[in-house]
C-alpha cells in the first residue's frame, strides 16, 4: 500500500530548552491502523499536535498524502481528522449542527447524506437533535469522532479516544475503527490501554522521551520479543531454590509455592523436559504446570524500562 503519512527527523523544542520530540521518523501506509504506546510525557500528543498543525515543528518534515504540512498546509490539513483527548464542545449546540459546522470549516458543501451516515454509524442518529449538554461522556466522545470525520479525511488521529469510557463503549470504538479501515481510512491512535493496541492495531510504535523506540508489525513484535513462561506449582512451600536446580534460570514466586521458568519460543530446545525431570529428582512434587505467553504489555514495559536505564 502507498504511504499516506511520512514523518522525517521531526523535532520539537521549546524556549525552556525542553526537547519534546527528538528526531522522530515513521512512514504510515494507507488504510493501516497503528497504535502509539508510551508513558505520560513521552511525546505522543506533541507528535499528533505537530502533524495536525496545532504545534509548529522546530525542524524535520511531515507530508500527508504528498502535501507538506507547512508549505501545503491547507491541502494537508484537509486530509486529517483529529479526535483530541479533551472534550471541548459547545454545550447548547445540537449534535447534527455541531457535525455540519465542522464539515463547513473545511470548505465542504452541505451534504446531509454524509452527515446522516456518520451519525448512524456512531449510534448518534437518535440523538441528532439533542443538545451536547444532554449527552453522556461516552456519547460526547462519539460526537468528537463524528466531527473529525465530517470532512471525510483520509487520516484519522485518535488521541486517547477511549479514556474514561466503559468497556462496552471501548469495544464499539474498536468496531468503528475497523469499519473506517474498510473505507480506506488510516488510523493512528495513542492509548494507555495495551489491550486496545493488541486488539485492533496492525503495527505498534513505542515512544518514550520524545523518541520512537521501535515500530513493528504487532504479531511479528510479539513473536520476536515475546517469551513463554512456565509456572511450576508445587505441593510444598520453598524458602529458596534447591541447589540441584541452580543451573536453570528460575525465579521463586513471592509466596514460595511456584518456580517460574522463562524460555525463548524460538529456541531449538526449551529445556522444559529436563527441568521437570530434575525438579522431580530433587524431591519436589508438582501440583500443576501452567504456561503463558508474554503480552504486548510485558514487551512495552520492558522496552520503556530499558530506555530509562539507558538514559540514566
Amino acid at each position: 500500500m502507498p504511504t499516506i503519512l511520512s514523518i522525517k527527523d521531526l523535532r520539537k523544542s521549546y524556549a525552556s530548552g525542553f526537547e519534546a520530540l527528538k528526531g522522530v521518523s515513521i512512514d504510515i501506509e494507507e488504510g493501516e491502523i497503528i497504535a502509539l504506546l508510551g508513558p505520560n510525557g513521552a511525546g505522543k500528543t506533541t507528535l499528533i499536535s505537530t502533524v495536525c498543525g496545532i504545534t509548529m515543528p522546530t525542524s524535520g518534515s511531515v507530508s500527508v498524502g504528498g502535501y507538506d504540512i507547512l508549505t501545503d498546509y491547507r491541502k494537508a490539513r484537509s486530509l486529517i481528522g483529529l479526535v483530541p483527548q479533551e472534550i471541548a464542545l459547545e454545550p447548547f449546540e445540537r449534535v447534527i449542527n455541531t457535525v455540519r459546522f465542522s464539515r463547513g470549516l473545511f470548505g465542504k458543501g452541505r451534504k446531509d447524506a454524509a452527515v446522516e451516515d456518520i451519525l448512524k454509524r456512531l449510534s448518534l442518529w437518535d440523538k441528532r437533535d439533542a443538545q451536547i449538554r444532554e449527552l453522556s461522556g461516552g456519547m460526547k466522545r462519539r460526537v468528537l469522532i463524528a466531527k473529525a470525520l465530517a470532512h471525510e479525511p483520509r487520516v484519522l488521529f485518535l488521541d486517547e479516544p477511549t479514556a474514561g469510557v466503559d468497556v462496552e463503549l471501548r469495544k464499539d470504538m474498536w468496531d468503528i475503527v475497523e469499519q473506517l479501515r474498510g473505507d480506506g481510512v488510516t488510523t493512528i491512535l495513542t492509548t494507555h490501554y495495551i489491550e486496545e493496541a493488541e486488539a485492533i492495531a496492525d503495527r505498534v510504535g513505542v515512544i518514550a522521551n520524545g523518541e520512537i523506540l521501535l515500530v513493528e508489525d504487532k504479531d511479528k513484535l510479539m513473536a520476536r520479543m515475546g517469551q513463554k513462561q512456565l509456572d511450576v506449582q508445587l505441593t510444598s512451600q520453598l524458602d529458596t531454590i534447591p541447589p540441584a536446580l541452580a543451573g536453570y534460570d528460575l525465579a521463586l514466586s513471592n509466596d514460595g509455592w511456584t518456580l517460574v521458568y522463562s524460555y525463548d519460543t524460538k529456541g531449538e530446545r526449551t529445556g522444559i523436559t529436563k527441568l521437570l525431570t530434575d525438579v522431580a529428582a530433587s524431591g519436589l512434587q508438582l501440583r500443576d504446570v501452567v504456561t503463558r505467553q508474554s503480552s504486548l504489555e510485558d514487551i512495552f514495559v520492558s522496552l520503556v524500562r530499558k530506555d530509562e536505564e539507558d538514559a540514566a
